[in-house]
């Protein structure tokens, strides 16, 4: 039994509900500003309200996109290409960076959240990556199928 089709539903799993996450998070924090008009260095309390309510849509559009594509590879069960496979290279170095963030700003828990993140999101483009699958239409000559059976049958020999 396989485990890549599994990973990549816990990857979209996990990425759709941090983007939920990222994005209502960012949206409160916006709201905390906002109501106690607070100032960072004197910047204006509705910019920087505004700002992180952006930011929050932002990062969890980006987390959502990150999660559909780790959907389709569930779905499809065929490797991410193009785009999908930069978009969750992307992710994993975002989970890395936040994770050495969170260490510091937030704690262990935060931070180990971030790696277990992290080595889904890296075991999915691994895991898809090992197998080499023929273009469509087109099968290998010679070698074995999934089951172990002869893709095609040898050639005839031939006599000179």
């Amino acid at each position: 039994m396989s485990v890549r089709r599994p990973v990549a539903w816990t990857v979209a799993v996990v990425l759709f509900a941090e983007a939920v996450g990222v994005a209502a998070l960012n949206w409160f924090l916006g709201i905390v500003v906002d109501r106690q008009d607070m100032s960072l260095a004197g910047l204006d309390p509705d910019t920087m309200s505004v700002s992180s309510k952006i930011g929050g849509v932002v990062f969890g559009l980006y987390f959502a996109l990150c999660a559909l594509v780790a959907l389709l590879v569930a779905l499809r069960d065929r490797a991410p290409a193009g785009l999908g496979r930069i978009l969750l290279t992307s992710a994993a170095v975002v989970h890395g960076l936040l994770g050495a963030f969170t260490w510091g700003l937030v704690g262990p828990g935060a931070f180990l959240f971030m790696i277990v993140v992290l080595g889904l999101i890296v075991l999915l483009l691994m895991t898809y990556d090992s197998r080499q699958e023929p273009a469509a239409g087109q099968r290998p000559e010679g070698g074995e199928g999934d089951d172990g059976s002869p893709l095609s049958p040898p050639p005839a020999p031939t006599t000179p």
